[in-house]
């Protein structure tokens, strides 16, 4: 990276400096609350901020956010310091930084890709690349697996593996400002029109029951409660909770029929 970077909107290059002097008489106005002291005191360390996230960089898309959770854990630094332990605030805020950082890439990382599965894609991905350069297309899958000895499915698995996720808001086609996006082409097998008229069909016939019947049905299936939980709550027993249970699926059930 050079000295200059632009991240997150911020020209680090012009970012103002403080001695340790200062930034001990800037922690001391904090802790008095002054806010804007605060602002001050954030923006004068983001260098630190960025230094940390250079070992984390992964590619030009992930910067933006790694730094803004560098910026969280900066900010937690501030609140947390103790001015009485004898350590440079920096000594006290990269491990913070740090550790934040971590935190974030573990939770956006929780599917690890085992060495072989990396090692399978890193051969696929260099076949395709010669294999396009020769046949001046891109090859198929089957044109890859080949290629190497294996099977289609193995090269697709360690493809998908690899694969950097995809938003469901991202653009797949523009033209003259009309997007398209990757949701748009996504069907939904749970809000098909025959569903919606069997939801609709199912509110109807729960209209008809009778208020008891309803309240038992409402608390059996979608408060999670046993049928003694119920009888306790309304004040019958179980017998008549089961039979008025049974009389209220079988009513739905034939107008829904």
């Amino acid at each position: 990276m050079g000295k200059r970077v632009n991240i997150c909107g911020v020209d680090t290059g012009s970012l103002p400096k403080m001695t340790a002097d200062e930034q001990l008489v800037s922690l001391r106005k904090i802790q008095s609350g002054d806010t804007d002291e605060r602002e001050k005191f954030i923006t004068a360390n983001l260098r630190l901020v960025l230094s940390v996230i250079q070992k984390y960089w992964f590619n030009r898309e992930s910067c933006d956010d790694l730094f803004q959770v560098g910026c969280v854990g900066l900010m937690k630094s501030i609140d947390n310091f103790d001015l009485n332990l004898n350590v440079r605030f920096s000594t006290y805020a990269v491990p913070m930084i740090m550790g934040e950082i971590r935190r974030f890439l573990k939770d956006v990382n929780s599917l690890r890709v085992s060495r072989s599965i990396r090692d399978t894609a890193y051969k696929v991905l260099k076949t395709r690349e010669l294999l396009e350069a020769e046949l001046s297309e891109e090859p198929t899958v089957c044109e890859v697996a080949a290629a190497l000895d294996m099977p289609v499915s193995d090269v697709v698995y360690a493809l998908d593996a690899v694969s950097a996720p995809v938003s469901i808001f991202e653009p797949v086609f523009n033209q003259n400002g009309d997007k398209i996006l990757m949701m748009d082409q996504i069907g939904d097998v749970k809000n098909s029109d025959d569903i919606w008229v069997e939801n609709l069909s199912l509110e109807t016939a729960i209209e008809h029951l009778e208020e008891r019947e309803k309240n038992i049905l409402l608390l059996r299936y979608f408060v999670g409660k046993t049928q003694i939980e119920v009888s306790d709550e309304v004040g019958i027993s179980q017998a008549q909770v089961s039979r008025l249970e049974k009389n209220a699926i079988n009513s739905i059930r034939n107008y829904v029929q």
